[in-house]
């Protein structure tokens, strides 16, 4: 272990070695560790370590979830078996899911190596859904950062893509905002907007409720924890309110 690369960063020992084992892990050695650490931070771990909101994983997982679809998107459209507009926004919403990421970051173990609050952590946070998306998300933008995009296109596709046809395999790993998607314009409608009603709880435990419309007309709402979920929810009652008549959304 190259211990310079650690001088000018704020972490204990046994902080570094936790930081080196995800290296290992993810087959990736930072120039940049203190990229790696930040991306680990969740906002509750902040009260712990007494530092401002801005220095939690939040942004990293901004600029993860923008180099996250541009790389996914790129494959797929590269990919002879791609198919057309609409299947490419089908595969790429189903692999950038929020079921999806969480489960691709079990397979490397990623909840252990997220810098919880005490309280977050024992309520489960370490394999929660939201949590282990959010920094999945959050360390390929510190990947970006510290390798460019060719650092990060190798981890996804090492760590998502080429689980490919496994994910799209899984029926429990169902994508509702595709399948409404794919409803819409079966039918040649609108494309599903969806529109944040109400915001609820303190910073570190929000609660998003979300109303889906095609056109104008509302055709479903869901909450979550998460944007995305509250969207998946949300598309999920859309699904059940469009199956359930004989006509489109709109009573045509």
């Amino acid at each position: 272990m190259h211990w310079f690369r650690w001088k000018s960063l704020a972490a204990s020992p046994q902080l570094q070695l936790k930081l080196h084992s995800l290296e290992r892990r993810i087959h990736y050695r930072f120039h940049r560790p203190e990229l790696l650490l930040n991306a680990l931070k969740h906002r509750s771990y902040l009260d712990t370590s007494g530092e401002k909101r801005i220095q939690s994983n939040e942004r990293l997982e901004f600029l993860g979830d923008a180099v996250l679809n541009l790389i996914v998107s790129e494959h797929f459209f590269k990919s002879k078996s791609g198919g057309d507009e609409g299947t490419l926004t089908n595969i790429k919403s189903t692999i950038v899911s929020g079921p999806v990421l969480a489960a691709q970051a079990r397979k490397i173990e990623l909840g252990e190596y997220i810098l919880l609050s005490e309280n977050e952590a024992r309520s489960g946070g370490r394999d929660r859904d939201s949590i282990l998306e959010d920094t999945f998300e959050a360390l390929i933008g510190a990947l970006y950062l510290d390798g460019g995009l060719r650092a990060a296109r190798k981890f996804v596709q090492r760590f998502l893509i080429s689980s490919t046809r496994e994910i799209l395999g899984e029926g429990n790993l169902k994508n509702y905002k595709s399948e409404l998607l794919e409803y819409a314009q079966a039918h040649g409608l609108e494309q599903p907007t969806y529109h944040v009603l109400e915001e609820s709880g303190p910073d570190h435990d929000k609660t998003y409720l979300i109303e889906v419309r095609i056109g104008e007309e509302a055709l479903g709402t869901g909450s979550g924890h998460t944007k995305k979920e509250a969207e998946q929810q949300a598309a999920a009652e859309g699904m059940r309110k469009a199956k359930s008549t004989s006509n489109s959304p709109h009573g045509s």
